[in-house]
């Protein structure tokens, strides 16, 4: 039985170098972890997270041989270790984990490496301070917010959380930090007092205008003892932004979603038509008369849905018709269709990609690739957006580590910017270095390609990408998500997805509308022709006008304008003149990044096209986006 009270110092070591192993792949605070913490009972670790806790003490360690499966709690798991290091004739000492470049002792380095390793699952001789956050530790915006909110909570700087997403290592993140502590202590007001100064009566967060200026931002990383704390202090902000008709999110439509739809402004009580610029009907196939009768004959032959997942009676026929029929669209041997293209990344990324692995991903990829790195525990490279030398500089590194597998996932066209990914080049540093190539084509898929199959037939590149991902829920007007590759690769991925073998699958009429989608791709190619003359005609008209719209190569225009206050007042404007897009501001952008997202359709007119012109340029002069009237 393992004695708790252990004091011999290698197994204090030994101890310390489990216990940092356990709190990086759980997430739990070292306080929490005690030798007799129990890993079921206590610590909720199952079989599967015990795998991986098992494997990183392995490596930890330096051992060879496999640690024993039966370890009950954290003082069995470090008994057996010893034992291990001793039969191997290791110094117990080895084991112990170096402090990061020598920075333990100072306590805010301290405390910044502490944070970073709850918050990215590394270990802390993982940590060096002087690695890119984003390029070798794959540390982006979100998950630096949680890391800088939790490191001033242990420093004692109260207050809002600084800004300090111009940190690019963790000894600048320490440094920055340090000099925010000292300037607040010199001002004689204590750490982290300076905040705006606020009017009498103004809401908090705002500044001398009465303008709040918070964002989400403020809310993602608020602790409090109550849970629901940060949640009152949202809707507070929520409600102000929605007085002020800045925030006009989940509004309902009363019509179908075609180049005008009806929407039910519940901040006003009433119905409006708008020119609709925010729908991803990108050939208009929601309401093809061939899709909606396919959906309907489909639901009445098979019920509304199967209430049960693919593996326990939820597979029907027009399941199978559906996946032989987007990979014969895609070109590709096999595909599995997943409840949706946000469980399709999550699913495929955590079921091939291990934490032993490495995931290499472009810094704007969809946060669902992001949440799947994150569920995978693997080591994650970012590298800056469609930079192909520093997609190598991280291969070439990755590559020279020598563990593991590498993964490269990125968009095929980013959904915020409306640019392409460099595939040849991706593909080429893939077969050079070694690596896998996954496309996740959620808006390629009916847009790019001779055919509109996406990505890789774009480039012509088929057969080239390990495999290529989509939704179902835009071009091709259903719901669900999609990977296809070689047959042996999707029958493992229908095996250990998660998201696939323990949730149901879209119901049979929704297949039998997506069947009829493809038809209707095949069987009108004018619908893509019409598509890509639209994009010309207003990407051409928004040029002209002076507006940025970054790279844009694809159905999605980006109107750039940066400040979220400004980018808010012209989304308002735009709709107060009946044309209704996407006002994107942070988490859909990085602060300092908004923006209005023109989603362009088949079925806009040229009177459409023409009016939407005028819209922009009128409400950009009115908000000060372009200048005035010439």
């Amino acid at each position: 039985m393992t004695n708790p009270v252990d004091t011999h110092p290698d197994t204090a070591r030994i101890r310390d170098g489990v216990v940092e192993v356990i709190a990086a792949r759980t997430l739990y605070d070292v306080a929490h972890l005690r030798p007799e913490s129990h890993f079921e009972a206590d610590l909720g670790i199952d079989s599967v997270i015990m795998e991986s806790v098992l494997a990183s003490v392995r490596e930890h360690f330096a051992l060879s041989a496999e640690l024993p499966a039966g370890s009950a709690t954290i003082g069995e798991l470090v008994d057996a270790v010893r034992t291990a290091l001793a039969d191997a004739d290791t110094s117990a000492t080895a084991g112990a984990a170096p402090a990061a470049d020598g920075g333990a002792d100072d306590p805010v380095t301290e405390a910044v490496v502490a944070a970073a390793m709850r918050q990215t699952q590394y270990q802390r001789h993982q940590l060096a301070l002087d690695a890119d956050l984003e390029g070798e530790l794959g540390v982006d915006s979100v998950v630096l917010t949680s890391v800088v909110a939790e490191a001033t909570e242990q420093l004692g700087i109260t207050g809002a959380a600084p800004d300090l997403s111009g940190a690019t290592t963790l000894r600048t993140l320490a440094d920055a930090l340090r000099a925010c502590d000292t300037a607040a202590r010199d001002t004689g007001n204590g750490a982290g007092t300076d905040q705006p100064r606020q009017t009498p009566g103004s809401a908090p967060g705002a500044d001398g205008d009465g303008w709040d200026h918070r964002s989400m931002k403020d809310f993602t990383e608020q602790r409090d003892p109550d849970l629901f704390a940060k949640t009152r202090s949202f809707a507070g902000y929520l409600r102000s932004r929605e007085k002020d008709r800045l925030y006009w999110y989940g509004m309902p439509l009363h019509s179908k979603c075609g180049n005008r739809a009806v929407i039910f402004d519940e901040l006003e009580g009433r119905k409006r038509e708008f020119l609709m610029f925010a729908s991803n009907n990108y050939l208009g196939l929601a309401n093809h008369p061939s899709v909606v009768e396919a959906v309907c004959d489909a639901t009445r032959t098979y019920g509304a849905t199967h209430t049960g997942s693919r593996f326990i009676g939820g597979t029907n026929m027009l399941h199978k018709e559906l996946e032989r029929r987007l990979a014969a669209f895609k070109q590709r041997p096999a595909c599995i269709v997943y409840p949706g293209g946000y469980s399709a990344n999550l699913g495929a990324i955590s079921a091939l990609v291990k934490s032993y692995d490495t995931l290499v991903v472009d810094r704007l990829n969809h946060m669902s690739i992001v949440d799947g790195a994150r569920l995978s525990g693997a080591v994650r490279k970012i590298y800056r957006h469609n930079d192909m030398a520093d997609l190598e500089r991280i291969l070439s590194r990755s590559a020279a580590e020598g563990t593991g597998g590498r993964l490269i996932v990125a968009d095929g066209v980013f959904s915020m910017h409306g640019d392409v990914c460099d595939l040849p080049e991706i593909v080429r540093l893939a077969k050079e270095y070694d690596a896998r190539v996954m496309i996740d084509d959620a808006h390629a898929t009916g847009v790019l390609g001779v055919r509109g199959s996406g990505t890789a037939e774009h480039f012509g590149l088929k057969g080239e990408v390990d495999l290529e991902l989509g939704t179902m829920s835009k071009t091709l007007a259903g719901m669900g998500g999609f990977v296809v590759g070689e047959e042996e690769v999707v029958e493992y991925l229908r095996y250990y997805s998660n998201s696939y073998v323990f949730a149901a699958n879209i119901p049979a009429g929704v297949a039998a509308g997506l069947i009829a989608a493809i038809d209707v791709i095949e069987a009108e190619p004018e619908r893509l022709k019409r598509l890509w003359t639209n994009i010309g005609t207003l990407r051409d008209r928004l040029l002209e006008a002076g507006f940025d719209l970054e790279h844009s190569e694809s159905a999605i225009l980006p109107i750039v304008i940066g400040d979220e206050r400004r980018a808010m007042e012209m989304g308002r404007a735009v709709r107060a003149r009946g044309l209704f897009c996407q006002t994107v501001v942070y988490p859909g952008v990085p602060l300092g990044d908004a923006r209005l997202r023109v989603s362009v359709t088949c079925e806009h007119t040229p009177q459409d096209l023409d009016e939407a012109a005028g819209i922009f340029v009128e409400a950009a002069r009115e908000t000060g986006v372009l200048p005035g009237t010439p």
